[in-house]
C-alpha cells in the first residue's frame, strides 16, 4: 500500500516541513538542484525554497553517511568523503583519469579563462588541440565565443560539469596560483594570440 504525502501549502510550510520532499528531490536528481527548480516543482517562493535548501544542507552537517553540498549553483546529495574508499570498492568504477597534459591544460583554462588555444599552447610550450578536444568531450570545458583578434580564435572556459567534478561551488573556490605554485605566473595578456 502506497501512502501519499502532500507538500504543505507554500504559505504555511516551514523549511523543516519541506525536508522530506527536498531529500526525495535531491536523491533522484542527477544534477545539482537549484532553488528555482524547487520553487517551480513545489509551488513555493524562490526565497522560501532557497532558505529550505540551505537549512536542509545544515541539517545534514552532523553524522550519517550522506551530506548535502552546494555545488555548481545548486545543492546535491552526496556521500561523505570519509567513506569514499568503501563506496569506490563497492561501485568499482572504471578509471577515467585525466592525463597529466589534460590536467595541465584544464588548470590553465580554469585560471586564465576565457583563453584561446594559441595562448594555452604558448603557456604549455606544445600544441593542445587534442587535449582541448578530450576536455570538451568530457564536458569540462566549452567554447565561450571568439576573441576579437586576427583569425578570431575560439575562447575556452570551464563548465558547470567542471565545478561539479571538482566539488566547487564557483571559480572563486579555486586556490590562488601564487599560493599553489609559489612562483610568478605569466600574464596571458603578454602572450601571442
Amino acid at each position: 500500500m502506497v501512502v501519499e504525502h502532500d507538500v504543505p501549502a507554500s504559505g504555511s510550510a516551514t523549511p523543516a516541513q519541506l525536508f522530506p520532499v527536498l531529500e526525495c528531490l535531491l536523491f533522484v536528481a542527477s544534477e545539482p538542484v537549484t532553488p528555482q527548480q524547487v520553487a517551480a516543482a513545489l509551488h513555493l517562493e524562490e526565497e522560501t525554497a532557497a532558505t529550505a535548501l540551505e537549512q536542509f544542507r545544515l541539517h545534514y552537517v552532523n553524522g550519517g553517511g550522506l551530506q548535502v553540498v552546494r555545488v555548481a549553483g545548486g545543492y546535491q546529495l552526496r556521500t561523505r568523503p570519509e567513506f569514499a574508499g568503501a563506496v569506490s570498492a563497492f561501485l568499482r568504477p572504471a578509471a577515467q583519469k585525466l592525463s597529466r597534459q589534460a590536467l595541465e591544460t584544464l588548470a590553465i583554462v580554469a585560471y586564465e579563462q576565457p583563453i584561446t588555444q594559441p595562448e594555452i599552447d604558448a603557456l604549455r610550450g606544445v600544441t593542445s588541440d587534442g587535449v582541448l578536444k578530450t576536455l570538451a568531450e568530457r564536458e569540462l570545458i566549452r567554447e565561450a565565443g571568439r576573441k576579437d583578434a586576427p583569425g578570431r580564435p575560439i575562447l575556452y572556459c570551464t563548465t558547470d560539469h567542471f565545478l561539479k567534478h571538482f566539488g566547487l561551488s564557483d571559480l572563486s573556490e579555486l586556490p590562488s596560483l601564487e599560493d599553489t605554485l609559489g612562483a610568478a605566473i605569466p600574464d596571458k595578456r603578454d602572450l601571442p594570440i
